[in-house]
């Protein structure tokens, strides 16, 4: 059904439930002055329009024109031109519609306003190919013909740095309280560093509730300044991941409005851990049955056949998981960044770790992917192993005990370049990313590289001048 006839997107995607929830939100909040259309390109970042009150009701009823080339941009935002979608085909515009439930108040801005995701359709009013929210809805469509519903919940790792930089650019820990002293301890699970950020968390912890963000659990991890908030598990794969974005972009501009700048860089610090994005995946029957739930600490088959699928397409997916030169830095020794497929009950140092905990909400987490990635494609990526283990009933091996991290894959790859031809040279990503979509992500990455590496960096100059 097209979402470019109003009449038949009423009906197909809920758009007319849209239209009316506008009406009730307006109504609710009189106070608010302008509405951020927003949507998520290919790198995970926020972009899109700013509306005033007064004009938002002509997005809920004729849509939004916006060229397809927004989701195709590099890391620092500009057209890449991927197959020659950009510049070379003249840049033409879609129409983007509001997605229902998803307008909220903002609570980090100065001045009130509001923000509502959208969904873009191409040109024959079917969803666009190039958008990272339809490419993980489809693939979680698919578990339907299984009787199954994923359910998934991310954790995300930061760091809050100083807006100063360095004399060379790079970021340090914050300046702490009154006296200005700068931040230097770092505490795993430390209370005393949740107390010294206590107005951020604060901040963050009702910001989150204004924008109906499940945030729950924040502690301090291992490194100066550095900080894990967890996400409640939800039986919607893409509201799940619409929420690990939008916690993102909270704990951002919290921190920004605090004279902080908060980063989701894999690894910021060369000598302190990274920051991670992992996922938590469980199945639900159409009963409302845990499938993985077999009354006992080991879990069903089922959880096997769903880690041996995510075995199957990690080194596929690399090049989503860890999107850029400096996502590699993350994967060192001893650090709880896995190198190799392995798994394993109740261990960190795994690939893909079966938590201990009640039997009903069993689960494996996937600890592979940086907190840089964006977060549909992760999660597409995790399902699309999981649908194809359970579908091929793929045995994932004796579980791991030990420290899996000191065990180094070979055959993963774990540069930029390498993992980007392991993508374009897939056999079940492409088949359940889509080959289009494989082709476009390879390309935009490939023409972000070649920039990233046009600048002459200064220790080029101090060995090589």
């Amino acid at each position: 059904m097209s979402i470019l006839r109003p009449a038949k997107a009423d009906e197909a995607l809920g758009f007319a439930s849209a239209q009316a929830e506008l009406e009730a939100f307006l109504a609710k909040h009189p106070q608010v002055q302008f509405i951020d259309c927003v949507f998520i390109d290919l790198c995970g970042r926020v972009r899109g329009k700013r509306y005033p009150r007064s004009e938002i009701d002509k997005v809920f009823k004729s849509g939004l024109q916006i060229p397809y080339s927004l989701y195709l941009l590099d890391a620092r935002g500009e057209m890449a031109n991927p197959l020659g979608r950009g510049f070379g085909d003249g840049d033409p515009d879609g129409t983007a519609w509001p997605v229902p439930g998803t307008l909220t108040p903002v609570g980090w801005a100065q001045r009130p306003h509001a923000q509502v995701l959208m969904t873009l359709g191409d040109e024959k009013g079917q969803p666009y190919l190039g958008e990272p929210r339809h490419l993980l809805k489809r693939i979680a469509d698919r578990f339907r013909d299984l009787d199954l519903t994923p359910v998934v919940a991310g954790e995300l790792e930061f760091f809050l740095v100083d807006r100063e930089r360095t004399t060379a650019g790079a970021p340090q820990p914050p300046l702490l309280g009154d006296a200005g002293v700068r931040d230097d301890a770092a505490s795993t699970y430390g209370i005393e560093d949740l107390e010294n950020y206590r107005e951020f968390l604060t901040a963050v912890a009702e910001a989150t509730t204004t924008q109906r963000i499940p945030a729950t659990v924040a502690s301090a991890e291992c490194a100066v300044g550095q900080f894990e908030i967890n996400l409640r598990h939800e039986a919607d794969a893409v509201r799940a991941a619409d929420h690990t974005v939008f916690l993102r972009q909270v704990v951002k501009n919290v921190a920004r409005a605090q004279d902080m700048d908060a980063t989701f860089m894999a690894k910021p610090y060369l000598n302190s851990p990274g920051s991670g994005l992992h996922v938590h995946v469980s199945l639900a029957h159409k009963s409302g049955r845990n499938v993985f739930d077999d009354a006992s600490v080991k879990g069903g088959e089922m959880l096997r056949n769903a880690i041996a699928g995510v075995q199957a397409v990690m080194a596929e997916g690399m090049a989503l998981f860890a999107p850029n030169p400096n996502s590699y830095r993350r994967f060192v020794d001893n650090s709880f960044v896995p190198r190799n497929r392995r798994w394993g009950y109740n261990n960190r140092s795994t690939s893909i770790r079966v938590p201990a905990g009640a039997n009903e909400a069993r689960r494996f987490e996937h600890r592979v992917a940086g907190a840089d990635a964006n977060p549909y494609l992760v999660i597409a990526a995790v399902l699309a192993g999981v649908h194809h283990g359970i579908v091929n009933r793929l045995d994932p091996g004796p579980p791991f005990e030990g420290n899996a991290a000191a065990f180094v894959d070979e055959t993963l790859p774990l540069n930029i370049d390498a993992a980007l031809l392991a993508l374009e040279n897939s056999a079940i990503l492409r088949e359940y990313l889509g080959r289009a979509y494989v082709d476009l992500y390879c390309a935009t990455k490939r023409t972000e590289l070649r920039r990233y590496r046009e600048a002459i960096t200064a220790r080029e100059y101090q060995w090589y001048l």
